[in-house]
């Protein structure tokens, strides 16, 4: 079904918990009503109107997803904000998607605070909006499939945030997606505690359960005690994770002894996920399936399944259903079996191009195929593995982090000649941005005085972990920074 807006009315057993929240259930008949209500309040008071731009800026709650639904009856855009990332950074996001409405959770009111005073014209409403609505109150049904509905920001190799678009017939498409991927059913209860901001919170799990009439535990934020704790009381069949998560959780106190028995599978994603933290999780029975993508891909695009979790750790699996993927050299043509190149992607789930984007939308999308950036191959049997990720994109945490977002930063030193920011394996996070730095002659510099540069600029998660300083950067014939051999400087 196309139509998000009747998703959750459609459901086939009204009284059955769509959402456990605090301990609560929300019955498919109360989100649907609740949804409505939302949408009323949006055309109402508010005057939401199909095509206008709506923000938030939350953590995890039931009225994320009726916000998502209330956008998509009214045909208007819901613009996800990162609550990690810094005011310059929403401020950035929100003026280029033109969004006319915040709705923001009081927990994160003091962020708020900044962004009314950058965008006067702003109005920011609390999540509590459904209440402006008279219970029972109609809202007008103007959204169609084609129509754009959510709105996820992505920075690129520029460090200007790109605005994926994906239509309702896209998180449609990517929930059909995620069904098969976790072979889920109505009976499957799917716990939910990584960020509705991301793709992969949102549509990975949570929105391909909701499209089927299936029960979603959902949290406020991750934390492994709360984690473990909600899989022993909540008993979920089905959970997202991340390397971060994953080893957050291993490390934790109560992990050998938490009952882990109602998993019955484990997806992970976002990053390339190490063998040994998936090794963990299949020694408590626990198999960990994987989902490749990213935020243009819906995410779901390739997809290791249940049954060849053991017997092929580390790969990322096979096209997902309705999608087709392949290996590309540098002039597009397909490589032979076994031969590392480009991933490229095809599928009813991937969004048509970047918000007002043109330039962004030629680069990355040629005959129909989305060019990952990622290097990859395909064995004898098909399956694919990914070999190295875009040279540029950091993952630390789960959170992608791009080093011209950064390096834009240090530019703007005037006691800085030349700057590189490169990742360095972390056991923490996978892996931290570091800045490697050639001070400008005469200048005196310490590492302090260069992470001071970020606060107030970037998201805390992005600061640079350390700062390398060095006389010169190395570079090829083309006077292009050659990162690979910083990374290899840091590994050393």
């Amino acid at each position: 079904m196309s139509d998000l807006s009747r998703w959750i009315e459609a459901a086939r057993t009204p009284g059955k918990p769509a959402l456990r929240w605090q301990g609560a259930a929300i019955s498919y008949a109360d989100l649907a009503q609740r949804s409505e209500r939302m949408a009323a309040a949006l055309a109402g008071e508010l005057g939401i109107r199909r095509g206008d731009r709506v923000a938030i800026l939350a953590y995890n709650c039931p009225e994320y997803l009726e916000l998502l639904f209330a956008c998509a009856r009214l045909g208007a855009i819901l613009v996800t904000l990162n609550w990690r990332l810094a005011p310059p950074e929403h401020v950035q996001i929100l003026e280029n998607a033109g969004a006319t409405l915040l709705v923001c959770d009081e927990a994160l009111a003091a962020a708020v605070a900044d962004l009314k005073r950058a965008l006067p014209t702003l109005r920011c409403v609390g999540t509590d909006i459904a209440q402006r609505a008279a219970v029972g109150a109609d809202a007008p049904r103007e959204g169609r499939p084609e129509d754009p509905a959510l709105l996820v920001y992505t920075s690129g190799t520029t460090g200007r945030a790109k605005g994926a678009v994906h239509t309702q017939a896209t998180l449609a498409a990517n929930a059909r997606l995620g069904v098969d991927a976790h072979e889920m059913t109505p009976d499957d209860r799917i716990l939910t505690f990584l960020p509705l901001f991301h793709v992969g919170g949102l549509n990975n799990q949570t929105l391909p359960a909701l499209s089927i009439g299936a029960t979603v535990i959902l949290q406020p934020r991750f934390a492994p005690d709360a984690a473990l704790a909600a899989i022993e009381r909540e008993r979920p069949s089905i959970v997202l994770l991340v390397p971060a998560v994953m080893k957050a959780m291993i490390e934790h106190p109560r992990w050998a002894a938490a009952d882990l028995s109602s998993l019955r599978l484990a997806m992970a994603g976002s990053s390339v996920v190490p063998v040994d933290l998936i090794r963990a999780f299949h020694a408590r029975g626990v198999p960990v399936g994987q989902i490749y993508g990213s935020t243009e891909t819906g995410p779901v695009s390739i997809v290791l399944k249940r049954a060849d979790a053991v017997r092929r750790e580390g790969s990322c699996g096979l096209p997902a259903l309705d999608c087709r993927a392949r290996i590309a050299d540098e002039t597009g043509r397909d490589v032979a079996a076994g031969a590392a190149g480009e991933l490229l992607l095809k599928g009813p789930n991937i969004v048509p191009g970047y918000w007002q984007d043109e330039g962004a939308t030629a680069a990355a999308f040629r005959d129909g195929w989305y060019r990952t950036g990622d290097i990859a191959h395909v064995d004898a049997d098909g399956y694919f593995w990914i070999d190295e990720r875009k040279q540029d994109l950091i993952i630390s945490g789960g959170e992608n982090i791009y080093p011209a977002e950064l390096e834009a930063v240090l530019s703007d030193s005037p006691d800085i000649a030349e700057a590189a920011v490169v990742a360095r394996p972390d056991a923490r996070w996978g892996e931290v941005p570091v800045a490697v730095v050639v001070p400008r002659p005469g200048a005196s510099l310490t590492a302090q005085q260069v992470k001071a540069l970020f606060d107030g600029r970037l998201a805390r998660f992005k600061h640079p972990h350390d700062v390398i300083f060095v006389d010169t950067l190395p570079r090829n014939a083309m006077g292009k920074v050659l990162r690979f051999k910083l990374r290899d400087m840091l590994r050393r």
